[in-house]
């Protein structure tokens, strides 16, 4: 049985492989949440989570339609029937001439609200994950700036409401890891990005799903003696956050990942675990040495996570083996983060490249370098590194790296691009990333991170 607050009230459900979406229009009746792409694009079906992050609750805007019940345990969601028509959002709407059809409304509503409560003003931002033909952005954007500035309405008490739900599934990270050993067959999620999409497009119902939410073991952030260690289960959302102040090229392609819905709900273990050739993180976690801790039951062990990619589809992880957490060791930031894409928001990328190079008295001392998109996996540029070591930081060095890049990749052409175009452009972005390193002209502040 799954307990959660909904619109103030207490509710249960009993099918944890049911959408969010599904569960608030077919069982509830609360069709003002509505169903467009029904794969985490468009926006329509945006709903307001809150959840307790670190003893704070924390309101935040997902997509209904890839989440499942399951997730929601012990959280409380506020759909648009909720607002009444008062809301200070929805009077922007209308005073600033929001909405035309109407059908996308909702949605942005929800989205504003979310942002509303939060006290964002990034509303571009916030509102990448919403999709709109009629209006054009502008009335849109105005009336966020509008609502932004009126004060917070009163709302339930959700903090009471869900302290004190209970439910199944697991909270001990000990007793999931040792239950997960035995059962591998078992289909792990976390944010649902990916396994949403299993059951609402390829409508494939997995046999035994286990949920990850609860598990707090799985959502710490931890500074430890010489680097950080984040909790496979961490949000991408959070991770923007503990990047911004660190390695600010990362968070600023953080901010393109997905839409604020998806950053909400995917987490860093899962975008690591999937094996995608063309996921945004691995490549900036590659070229800062970060490793993966694997845990089996009660065993652990550490590797490299450029070592956990094998093969396309295939990487280095036993059955019944999770990630449990991501390490990035200590470094000044020399990390410069490109993701290449034909959309600037929402879109997958053509290719993403990372570069973390290292200069001393003019030489270079360290290079790092890994792009997604270029291979079947994540993967180093090991020739082009080893052109830059021990070489002088200029741009003839640049330019006979350049070259190396054919010996690293044979890169494949399909609908993002050709062959012939990733190459050109894997050697265009490292005389982008010398010539930014050199004048200084790298972004330093990322504002605007929840």
């Amino acid at each position: 049985m799954i307990s959660f607050a909904l619109n103030g009230e207490v509710v249960s459900a009993n099918d944890p492989s049911m959408t969010l979406l599904d569960f608030l229009r077919l069982e509830r009746g609360l069709t003002g949440t509505k169903e467009g792409c029904n794969e985490g694009d468009c926006g329509a079906c945006t709903v307001q989570v809150a959840s307790m992050e670190s003893g704070e609750l924390v309101h935040r805007a997902v997509n209904s339609c890839v989440l499942l019940l399951g997730q929601m345990q012990g959280k409380s969601i506020t759909t648009v029937e909720a607002l009444g028509g008062d809301h200070p959002v929805q009077e922007a709407m209308v005073e600033h001439h929001g909405s035309q059809c109407g059908f996308c409304t909702p949605g942005i509503v929800m989205s504003l609200v979310a942002a509303h409560r939060e006290g964002r003003q990034d509303h571009a931002d916030v509102l990448a994950g919403n999709l709109c033909r009629c209006t054009g952005y502008a009335p849109i954007l105005r009336a966020a700036k509008a609502a932004s500035e009126a004060p917070l309405p009163a709302t339930p008490d959700e903090a009471g409401l869900i302290s004190g739900l209970k439910g199944e599934g697991f909270t001990s990270l000990d007793e999931f890891a040792n239950w997960y050993a035995k059962n591998p067959d078992a289909t792990l999620v976390a944010g649902a990005t990916e396994v949403g999409l299993v059951l609402t497009k390829e409508l494939k119902q997995p046999e035994k799903l286990v949920f990850l939410g609860q598990i707090s073991g799985l959502q710490n952030v931890e500074p430890e003696i010489g680097g950080i260690r984040i909790g496979a289960g961490v949000l991408l959302a959070r991770v923007r956050g503990l990047m911004a102040g660190k390695y600010p090229q990362f968070a600023e392609m953080l901010r393109r990942f997905g839409s604020v819905q998806v950053r909400n709900s995917a987490t860093i273990g899962g975008n690591i675990a999937n094996g995608s050739p063309i996921a945004d993180t691995p490549p900036a976690l590659i070229a800062l040495e970060a490793s993966l801790t694997l845990r089996k039951g009660d065993a652990r062990r550490e590797i490299l996570l450029e070592d956990y990619y094998l093969s396309y589809g295939v990487q280095d992880r036993a059955e019944g083996e999770f990630i449990e957490s991501v390490f990035i060791p200590e470094q000044a930031d020399t990390l410069g983060v490109y993701k290449i894409s034909k959309r600037f928001d929402q879109d997958i990328s053509a290719l993403c490249a990372a570069f973390n190079i290292v200069v001393e008295g003019g030489v270079i001392t360290k290079a790092r370098i890994a792009f997604g998109g270029m291979a079947a996996t994540p993967k180093r540029a090991s020739a082009v590194e080893a052109a830059l070591i021990s070489q002088p930081w200029n741009e003839a060095t640049i330019e006979v790296a350049q070259a190396a890049f054919a010996k690293d990749y044979t890169p494949m052409s399909d609908q993002r691009g050709s062959a012939e175009y990733r190459l050109i452009l894997a050697q265009n972005l490292l005389m982008r990333y010398f010539l930014e390193q050199g004048s200084e002209a790298r972004l330093r502040v990322v504002g605007g991170v929840k």
